[in-house]
């Protein structure tokens, strides 16, 4: 397995596979890698001759209150993972080896990013979307693996694709949970063990919207205050949002009659954790 920081090289590495006929996958990720990225490599390993794994932790996608200079880092363990999993190649740049001293082109996607997470963290989807960007431009796959926990970040990517006429596929993958239920998260790390126990409301908030939907329930409203009532009752619980949207373009959404995402954030003391279900 190659470990590569120069943006050059990855891109040359790549260009001599293609050359080759070899198909490329590529799973982007902020590193400190755990079952729910191994889901992803899994999968892109299954459907690509080559997988590029990028670890890196992309400043630009956070706001100026958020937890860049903190987030859980372990390269030599994440390595690990990539080459036990069958992983070609990691990507691990520096911020200076993205973005120039006087970088100024940013990518902007104003519809699927004006509601959740759009709304309460205003630079995020346009740090993803440029380095997203990039990131194909250096990988150049035929395929890249996403999240469904991130499941705006999901629909975002995918109508950048669709948008920017860009021939790569993007391949969602279910949410991967622990053994009660929370769903994996980098930022789990973070939670103290009376949190960790707190942070299970997220999942059973989940397991109560999915539950009403299969009973025929229709009235998005009805779910969604089923859920929030749900969550305030744990102490250590603050909602930053519940919402029903449509799967597609991610608008406020009051029906079930179509696919459909019911996605929440939620702090748990300090941490803001996300979670969802997907009704197709």
């Amino acid at each position: 397995m190659i470990i590569e920081h120069d943006p050059n090289k990855v891109r040359e590495q790549v260009k001599a596979w293609k050359k080759e006929g070899l198909t490329v996958g590529l799973v982007p990720t902020m590193g400190y890698l755990h079952e729910g990225h191994k889901s992803l490599i899994d999968r892109a390993v299954k459907e690509n001759d080559r997988v590029v794994v990028s670890i890196f932790v992309n400043p630009i996608q956070f706001g100026p209150t958020e937890d860049l200079d903190k987030y859980p880092r372990d390269l030599n363990a994440d390595s690990k993972l990539c080459e036990e999993s069958g992983v070609s190649l990691v990507f691990n740049p520096q911020p200076s080896d993205m973005y120039a001293d006087d970088f100024s082109t940013y990518i902007k996607e104003s519809g699927p990013t004006e509601e959740l997470c759009g709304k309460s963290r205003p630079v995020h989807f346009s740090g993803v979307c440029t380095v997203v960007n990039k990131l194909f431009n250096i990988a150049l796959p035929d395929r890249a693996y996403f999240g469904q926990k991130d499941a705006q970040q999901l629909a975002v990517v995918r109508r950048m694709v669709r948008d920017l006429s860009m021939d790569i596929k993007i391949v969602g993958c279910p949410i991967v949970r622990e053994p009660d239920g929370l769903a994996k998260s980098s930022r789990n790390i973070y939670l103290s063990p009376e949190e960790r126990k707190a942070a299970l409301v997220l999942s059973r908030a989940v397991k109560k919207g999915q539950e009403l939907v299969d009973a025929g329930e229709t009235d998005g409203d009805k779910i969604i205050d089923q859920m929030k009532a749900l969550i305030e009752a744990e102490p250590l619980a603050k909602i930053d949002y519940v919402e029903m949207v449509s799967w597609d373009d991610i608008k406020v959404h009051h029906k079930v009659d179509g696919p459909i995402l019911c996605a929440m954030a939620v702090f748990i003391g300090n941490t803001r954790l996300i979670d969802n279900f997907i009704r197709e």
